[in-house]
């Protein structure tokens, strides 16, 4: 398996720039999601890492090697598409073996590599079948038996649950997640599903306008996003955001709102000006003490939480409550805040106002 690392990495066609100057590193083993809304970069980036398109600048290193201009027969890379791309005319066993025969591999062997292959993804029993009758979750499995059978350096997966529907799909990720985990395989993986993202992922690239804003650990992303949109972007539903105008002194520990005031985590910097609050739902409380106040817009029953729906003087903000608390729609409610898990934004740039941003953020501008 193999270590990638991405240096300022660009793409351009033409006047439109897909991809601008994207750095990270894919650690050897790690299996790694490249997440952003479409159009985002995340697909264009994954096409360089193969060698399906050619970086406008930048390097990419795969196992120490630097392979940006290399085409995609010469990294050792397999790729597994959304919409499975197998051969209809073969079988199942056929389409697995494919890639060996083509190298010249002997029958014995290829026959022993497709049968250990087919028992580790469960598909034994359809080996001899036609791929045009299978079901979408057996044929995912085809395709990814036709890239593992080569045991090659990365795999790299282009949204390949897209196609399924939602109770299969998330059936699948667990799959490939376990999958990844017995084989220790380095997995680039692309998707637009967030909650597939944080469920399955390493470490995530949060990709907007062909620019990273942020990379690191599921939970880091979650708890202290760097920018506005990743803090938009992750979460559902999604970080409530409270804009104010204000003044923070060195190592400040509460801002004013309204003449109410909360506790946040020290400031990073002197700064004054346009701010935004930014508060998960999960950490907004009612509270019978607290001078902040709002009104009860509605409530979503979700069994065991409810996702309340509040209107301040500051904006419109959820919080999840626990279902057996009562929130009635037009009562007038007291609002406090978990002070740990409140982040602080630039208005005008959107970047997280904070002591340190966690290693590995990689904010633009």
């Amino acid at each position: 398996m193999a270590e990638i690392i991405i240096r300022n990495l660009r793409k351009e066609f033409g006047s439109f720039t897909a991809v601008e100057g994207s750095s990270f590193k894919i650690e050897d083993g790690e299996f790694f999601m490249l997440l952003g809304p479409s159009g985002c970069g995340k697909t264009t980036t994954l096409r360089m890492i193969a060698g399906l398109e050619l970086p406008s600048s930048g390097e990419i290193y795969i196992d120490g090697e630097e392979c940006g201009r290399k085409p995609a027969s010469q990294r050792d890379i397999a790729f597994v598409f959304q919409m499975f791309a197998l051969y209809p005319h073969m079988n199942v066993r056929r389409n697995i073996s494919y890639p060996l025969a083509s190298q010249g591999m002997g029958r014995a062997e290829i026959r022993a590599k497709v049968e250990e292959v087919a028992r580790i993804l469960g598909i034994t029993d359809i080996l001899d079948r036609s791929v045009g009758g299978l079901s979408g979750g057996d044929r995912q499995r085809v395709a990814l038996g036709r890239a593992i059978v080569r045991n090659p350096k990365c795999f790299l997966m282009d949204e390949p649950l897209g196609a399924l529907d939602a109770e299969f799909r998330e059936h699948m990720a667990e799959e490939l997640r376990a999958l990844h985990d017995r084989m220790g395989a380095t997995t680039v993986y692309v998707t637009h599903d967030q909650l597939e993202a944080m469920q399955m992922g390493d470490k995530i690239v949060v990709m907007n306008h062909g620019v990273v804003e942020q990379f690191g650990a599921p939970q880091d992303i979650y708890d202290k996003p760097a920018t506005l949109f990743v803090a938009s972007f992750i979460g559902s539903p999604p970080m409530n955001f409270l804009r104010f105008h204000g003044k923070l002194a060195p190592g400040a520990t509460e801002v004013a709102l309204h003449h109410s005031r909360f506790a946040i985590p020290a400031a990073r910097a002197p700064f004054e000006g346009d701010m935004v609050l930014g508060v998960r739902p999960e950490h907004v409380h009612l509270s019978d003490t607290s001078s902040y106040r709002a009104r009860v817009l509605a409530t979503e029953y979700l069994g065991t939480t409810q996702i309340v729906t509040l209107q301040t003087q500051d904006g419109q903000i959820k919080a999840r409550l626990a279902s057996d608390q009562v929130a009635r729609v037009n009562e007038q409610v007291g609002l406090d805040f978990t002070d740990s898990t409140i982040t602080l934004f630039d208005a005008q740039t959107g970047h997280a106002l904070r002591s340190e941003l966690n290693e590995g953020v990689l904010a633009h501008g």
